[in-house]
C-alpha cells in the first residue's frame, strides 16, 4: 500500500469508512481531485474510541486469576486492533481502486490513529478541500442520520469541506446560499476562480427581504461570476431559511449546494444550532461548507 508522503501542495483529502457513504466520498473526491487538477489522498482514522477499554476486575477476584484476565484482554484487545488495522488498509486498497478506474493515476493512501478531527486539525495545511460522507459507520442504518463526528469537524476545520449525500451524480448546477457576509463573498470569489466549478450554471439565492442594499449586493456577486463565465440566475425570496434553501433545490434541480458555515447572518447562525443538523439530514445533495 502507497501510504504517501506529504507533496508540499494542498489538495483534496477524502475519509474512508466502512459506512456505505464511502463509495460517493471516492467518488465526488476523485470528480473534485480531477477538477481541481489536484492530489488525491484516501484518509482511514482508527478512532480512539472504536477500541475497547477494559473493564474494571477489581473486587473479589483472587489476584492470580486477576492477572490472567487482564492478560487475556490485553491479548483480545490487540488482536482487535490488529484485525481493525488490517481492514482500514483493505477498505483503503478498495478505495484507491475505485478513484483509479476515474482516471486518479496515483492516489495516496494514509492510516492514522487517534481522534478524528486531531488527526484532520494535524493535515489541515495539507488540504485544500475535505471530502466526508454525511453518515459514519454507526450511522448507516438511521437513514438520513448525520454522522456524530461530522459537525466537530465543521467547526473545527477552517478549509472547505464537502459533504456528500446518496451516490454520485456529476454537477451540473450550484446554489449558493447568499448573504453578503465574509463567508459567502469568499465564496463567490472561490467559484470565480476555481476550476472545480469552471463552466457550470450558478443560482445565487438570498432569503430575506428585498431592499436596496440586498439586491445591490446579490447583483454585484452574479456580475462578478457572470464575468469569470458562469451562467448566472439570482434571486431574494423571503421565508424562513432551511425551508426555503430546500425548496429552491428541488424545484431548480440545484445538484450541490455551497453556504457559508458560522458567523452571525441569518443563514450561517444554522451552524451554532440544530439547523445545521436538519440541513444536512434533509438535504437531498451535497453540502460545500466554506469557513
Amino acid at each position: 500500500m502507497n501510504t504517501g508522503t506529504s507533496t508540499g501542495t494542498p489538495g483534496v483529502i477524502a475519509c474512508i469508512d466502512a459506512s456505505r457513504s464511502a463509495l460517493a466520498v471516492c467518488d465526488y473526491a476523485a470528480w473534485c481531485a480531477q477538477r481541481l487538477q489536484s492530489v488525491l489522498t484516501l484518509l482511514h482514522v482508527l478512532d480512539h474510541s472504536s477500541f475497547p477499554v477494559p473493564g474494571d476486575l477489581s473486587g473479589n477476584i483472587g489476584l492470580g486469576s486477576r492477572e490472567l484476565l487482564l492478560q487475556e484482554l490485553a491479548e483480545l484487545d490487540e488482536k482487535r486492533a490488529r484485525l481493525m488495522r488490517e481492514q482500514g488498509r483493505h477498505l483503503l486498497d478498495v478505495a484507491a481502486e475505485r478513484v483509479r478506474a476515474q482516471g486518479i493515476v496515483e492516489p495516496l493512501q494514509r492510516q492514522r490513529h487517534g481522534d478524528l478531527v486531531e488527526s484532520l486539525q494535524e493535515l489541515e495545511s495539507e488540504m485544500r478541500l475535505l471530502v466526508m460522507g454525511r453518515q459514519g459507520e454507526e450511522g448507516d442504518s438511521l437513514g438520513q442520520h448525520v454522522g456524530s463526528h461530522l459537525e466537530s469537524v465543521v467547526r473545527t476545520l477552517h478549509r472547505p469541506i464537502l459533504v456528500t449525500t446518496g451516490e454520485f451524480s456529476v454537477p451540473r448546477r450550484l446554489m449558493l446560499a447568499f448573504d453578503n457576509g465574509p463567508s459567502t463573498r469568499k465564496g463567490v470569489e472561490m467559484l470565480a476562480v476555481s476550476p472545480l466549478f469552471k463552466g457550470l450554471p450558478v443560482h445565487l439565492l438570498q432569503v430575506g427581504a428585498d431592499t436596496g442594499d440586498a439586491r445591490a449586493a446579490l447583483d454585484e456577486a452574479a456580475e462578478r461570476l457572470r464575468r469569470a463565465g458562469h451562467d448566472v440566475h439570482s434571486e431574494i425570496r423571503a421565508g424562513e431559511v432551511e425551508a426555503t434553501l430546500l425548496g429552491y433545490e428541488q424545484e431548480h434541480d440545484i445538484d450541490l449546494i455551497v453556504m457559508g458555515a458560522y458567523g452571525h447572518s441569518r443563514i450561517r447562525q444554522f451552524f451554532v444550532g440544530s439547523t445545521t443538523t436538519n440541513l444536512l439530514a434533509r438535504t437531498r445533495k451535497p453540502l460545500l461548507l466554506l469557513r
